[in-house]
């Protein structure tokens, strides 16, 4: 046999197994509520080519083989176990698997360390929270789909509402538009499902889920109850109340907390899922998932914080322009953003260093920050520059950052990307907070400076989701535990 044809049977066995893991990893989403994960990457819903594609990039940043003849043997005793509702990550199974030496078989050691989420110890599936959407722009309808697409199984939100301006005689054509733009998206794509529009019942059906349109110019005109929608959770996108009292209008019968998709100014709490998202009271009605870019640079930043020190540093953010400026040259009340966005690079103010001071309080270090708007419709990078507490190599810093982003609870805020010629469209569609370009990292002594792609819109998206579950209380349990 020739190498070309050894390696398409290789490919063709592999396919093979793939396949053969598509319905058990469903069954185990769909019945028991658990997602079957792989480096922390999902692999529910994911084609043959996704689940193998998912195996080699895991490979790539956990610098060692992996591959579904590996993870297989997981996925099939996870099947066996009593599970409740939970993320289970089979790379880290197959991964620790090979670095125990007790002689334990895959089952043994699959319910060993999983025990947590089996039996007697499993959480019970919960009923479904209530969500409303107040705003239905770019974040607005990110958020809708990854609630449509998780809904009935793994968080435990279900999306009742959307609340838009306008309505009256063109009420009906509105909501066809919204669903329109639901479906269809120049940056990320086709929705992955079906969408259907109940123009006499105002409502949305995407994937079977009923999304009832309401049109309020102003938050206190509307009745959450009228619609039966009970203790929900409304994510504001407009962003036009960041202060507590005004977002405090939207404290109506029916909703019992507020999350705004924006920087929150005064004592409302700015929370960066995965780094202070448990300094969160359990009576807070009000708190901020703060910026995209906040949540890019604050993962990051505590890592390196935790493991070198950092005295000082600068963060220059290259960012995607946003609905905020103007097509053509126009009038605007921010100085330059009036100028054409697709035509010219703008420099603009990002409140994101000060922002760090609110999510990692501990941290004593002055970071200073600055921002260009760059003429690309989604994707950013953010260029933290830091004078760290002791001198290290490149060489550490990239094991360091490579293990945080395999292993530690940060590993769904932080990726890891080694690709010689990655560029900013290679990151649409992230699911992470932050990607570490391993490639650009720079350190000498004491200074490092970390070069960190963002998906400023779904990346978001995907942060603002995991805090509505952890204020939920739907956020489920990882097996193997992450790393302390």
């Amino acid at each position: 046999m020739t190498v070309n044809e050894d390696s398409f049977t290789n490919w063709k066995n592999r396919e093979e197994i793939a396949e053969s893991m598509i319905p058990m990893i469903g069954k185990l989403h769909r019945e028991r509520d658990v997602t079957v994960l792989l480096h922390s990457r999902s692999l529910v819903n994911k084609s043959v080519v996704s689940i193998l594609k998912t195996h080699r990039f895991a490979r790539q940043i956990a610098g060692a083989e992996l591959s579904v003849t590996e993870t297989l043997p997981f996925v099939q005793a996870l099947t066996t176990l009593d599970l409740g509702p939970s993320q289970i990550d089979v790379g880290m199974l197959a991964s620790t698997y090979k670095e125990d030496d007790r002689g334990l078989s895959v089952a043994e050691f699959t319910a060993e360390a999983v025990a947590g989420a089996t039996g007697a110890n499993k959480i019970d599936r919960r009923e479904p929270r209530d969500v409303v959407l107040y705003g239905f722009g770019r974040i607005g309808r990110l958020v809708a789909r990854l609630l449509i697409e998780k809904a009935g199984s793994g968080n435990g939100l279900r999306l009742r509402a959307i609340v838009v301006r306008g309505g009256g005689d063109r009420a009906a054509e509105d909501i066809v538009k919204r669903a329109s733009l639901l479906r269809r998206d120049s940056v990320h794509g086709q929705f992955q499902g079906t969408i259907t529009v109940d123009e006499d019942n105002s409502t949305i059906v995407a994937n079977g889920n009923a999304i009832r349109v309401i049109h309020a110019d102003d938050p206190t005109q509307v009745d959450y109850t009228a619609y039966g929608i009970r203790n929900a959770i409304l994510i504001d996108n407009t962003g036009k109340w960041r202060d507590r009292e005004g977002l405090s209008k939207h404290l109506r019968p029916g909703i019992d907390k507020v999350v705004l998709t924006a920087p929150g100014k005064g004592d409302v709490p700015n929370i960066v899922h995965g780094v202070n998202h448990d300094t969160i009271k359990p009576d807070e009605q009000i708190l901020s998932c703060a910026s995209c870019t906040t949540n890019a640079i604050v993962p990051p930043l505590k890592a390196m914080a935790d493991e070198y020190g950092v005295l000082r540093g600068h963060v220059e953010t290259v960012h995607s322009f946003t609905n905020d400026q103007n097509l053509l040259d126009n009038y605007h009340k921010s100085d330059r953003r009036g100028r054409s966005a697709p035509l010219n690079m703008v420099i603009t103010e990002t409140g994101a260093a000060s922002a760090v001071a609110k999510a990692l309080p501990d941290l004593k270090a002055k970071i200073t920050g600055s921002s260009i708007r760059v003429p690309v419709p989604d994707v950013s990078i953010a260029i933290l520059n830091l004078q760290l507490a002791r001198e290290t190599t490149r060489e550490d810093v990239l094991d360091h950052l490579r293990e945080v982003s395999l292993t530690s609870p940060l590993k769904r805020q932080i990726d890891f990307i080694s690709a010689p010629d990655a560029v900013s469209s290679d990151f649409i569609g992230s699911r992470h907070a932050s990607i570490i370009d391993a490639g650009a990292l720079k350190v000498e002594g004491d200074n490092a400076i970390l070069y960190l792609w963002y998906d400023n819109e779904f990346g978001y998206s995907c942060q603002v989701v995991r805090v509505v579950q952890h204020v939920s209380g739907v956020e489920y349990p990882t097996y193997p535990s992450p790393a302390v």
